[in-house]
């Protein structure tokens, strides 16, 4: 059973093998032959000869299962899995997460990086209270559709794991916009955070939080986060000025002004999503357009222009923003050279646009030209 710790001789004989198996071509300093493993002239024959370093070098290229499994089997090993472990992904669990965060949690107390994510629901909040009372170097954790947690989690990640750089909470429906406010207030050093389709949680309340407190933040998705408004996103343009990525597909009530907001205060704002945003118009499109040159001095503007991919929009969606027309499109194409129309490079996407066939990137206008410059000859 996964975690136990009262293995048989030929179950730690079995775990030996099949460590053995994966780490033995991994370093040059280990050669297996003859049953024999040998670094620096030790001769390893047996499970319990393992050295701790050459130990952690092998569960570097297992799978969770088997470090949790290598964990129970004894107390040099569970010493050096907890001692060394700082990432462990559970989503292969689909039966009793809940009761095996809670038991691994109280060892693996270096864990950097926890991945929780769930097809069907497990995780409940004495689960997550656990991993906050004893992983406080926590940083990146991912909940997502945890539909079984409530807003005892949040205030417990709050206090337990103020280091969290990223989170990912996408799907949890449960959660109230006054508990990611309060979370907001103690994870300063936030710089992803995933609220897809948390709608009850990302309201302007919580946004404009996350702009007071969270100003390293840099990755943001808001996907169909209904009562998302100008007021939210406009707060966090000018709390985040680091934005680079921001997904606002479905939050219907956004106008220009959030895109103008994100525009003139991002300087480093590199994707954008505004799938089913019908409320935006030219006036945004112009904008973003303008926004490198309005966030440069004017001196250095020429000497700068990106002539590659190296600066501004490399990604848009504008998919079913019916408003818009091809003229406003087409020049923010031509202002950002990362953006593309042409086949297999889609970065410019404008699905249900019907209006908007006629803008292409540079390199499209290009293959065209080049093509139209050799006709194919009569048969």
């Amino acid at each position: 059973m996964v975690g136990k710790e009262n293995f048989k001789t030929e179950d730690l004989n079995l775990c030996f093998e099949k460590l053995m198996m994966f780490g033995g071509g991994s370093a040059g300093a280990i050669a297996l032959g003859c049953g024999k493993v040998k670094m620096e002239g030790r001769a390893i024959t047996d499970w319990k000869d393992i050295p701790m370093e050459l130990l952690l070098q092998i569960l570097g290229l297992v799978d969770d299962q088997t470090v949790i499994m290598a964990s129970g089997v004894c107390r040099g090993w569970r010493d050096a899995v907890c001692l060394g472990l700082t990432r462990l992904s559970l989503s292969w669990c689909t039966k009793n997460m809940n009761n095996l965060v809670l038991s691994l949690a109280p060892k693996f107390t270096r864990l950097q990086t926890l991945i929780l994510r769930q097809d069907k629901p497990q995780l409940e909040d004495n689960a997550v209270e656990s991993i906050t009372n004893f992983c406080h170097d926590l940083q990146v954790l991912d909940l997502s559709k945890s539909f079984k947690l409530s807003d005892r989690s949040l205030y417990a990640l709050a206090h337990g794991c103020p280091n969290l750089t990223k989170l990912n909470i996408s799907g949890c429906t449960a959660f109230s916009d006054s508990a990611l406010e309060y979370l907001a207030s103690f994870c300063q050093k936030l710089k992803v955070l995933n609220l897809c389709g948390c709608v009850r949680t990302a309201s302007d309340r919580a946004l404009l939080a996350i702009g007071r407190y969270c100003s390293q933040l840099q990755c943001l998705n808001l996907g169909w986060c209904e009562d998302v408004s100008d007021v939210g996103v406009m707060s966090l343009a000018y709390g985040c000025p680091d934005l680079r990525t921001v997904d606002l597909c479905g939050c219907l009530q956004i106008t220009d002004d959030s895109v103008i907001a994100l525009a003139n205060r991002c300087p480093h704002l590199r994707s954008l999503g505004l799938y089913y945003c019908q409320n935006i118009t030219d006036r945004a499109m112009y904008s973003l357009a303008q926004s490198l040159v309005r966030n440069k001095p004017a001196a250095v503007w020429e000497s700068r222009k990106p002539k590659n991919d190296e600066e501004g929009l490399r990604t848009l969606n504008i998919s079913q923003c019916t408003a818009l027309t091809p003229s406003a499109v087409q020049a923010v194409c031509d202002s950002f050279p990362a953006l593309h129309t042409c086949s297999g490079r889609h970065s410019l996407i404008m699905s249900g646009c019907l209006n908007l066939t006629s803008v292409h990137c540079a390199c499209a206008v290009q293959a065209h030209r080049t093509a139209s410059a050799f006709p194919h000859s009569a048969h």
